[in-house]
């Protein structure tokens, strides 16, 4: 062979070898990686995983808690300005019977027509009444009623004047008003005996 084939093949052999010890050293990484760890490394890497959990549901629980607490603070300012502000609505639908109230006022100073006062007060306690209604508010009805406790409260009791009355209203002394159903203030009632 001539020497410069020589030298061809054993840098081919170099090469060959080369790639062989390369190919070994990442099977020599997987062999040592595979190898059983021992029963103290074991421990140790399930207390770094144990403590990695824990750090998580650390900081988990840490989020949740502030989150919980912006919850609460927000729920008790929105809570606050409804009650500060919850009767906003129903005002604004009464302020325009107060300027019917104010103008008539200002007219009964100069009218010298009593009926035309009168029926101008009617006509602003239809519309307040309106109002009233729009806004959930319910006049209790009493006349030729029986006494219903739940909505009625006697004040008195009188004689009935024909058999068929006795046990029903007879006079209603104040009225009762119901707010979405719901009783703010109980008709003062006479009742028949």
């Amino acid at each position: 062979m001539d020497p410069k084939e020589k030298e061809k093949m054993a840098e081919e052999l170099n090469v060959e070898e080369t790639k062989d010890t390369v190919e070994e050293q990442p099977q020599n990484d997987q062999a040592e990686e595979a190898a059983p760890l021992t029963h103290e490394e074991q421990l140790e890497k399930e207390l770094e995983d144990a403590q990695a959990v824990i750090e998580e549901q650390k900081d988990k629980y840490l989020r949740l808690s502030a989150e919980f607490d912006n919850y609460r603070k927000r729920t008790m300012k929105e809570k606050a300005e409804l009650i500060l502000n919850g009767g906003e609505k129903s005002i604004s639908s009464i302020l325009p019977v107060i300027d019917d109230f104010e103008r008539a006022i200002k007219t009964m100073e100069t009218a010298k027509d009593v009926k035309a006062v009168k029926e101008g007060v009617e006509l602003i306690y239809n519309k307040f009444m309106a109002t009233l209604a729009q806004n959930g508010v319910k006049v209790i009805e009493t006349k030729d009623q029986p006494l219903d406790t739940d909505y009625h409260e006697a004040i008195a009791v009188i004689p009935a004047p024909s058999e068929e009355q006795k046990g029903k209203i007879l006079d209603c002394v104040q009225t009762g008003y119901t707010l979405n159903d719901k009783v703010i203030r109980h008709a003062k009632v006479v009742v028949g005996e």
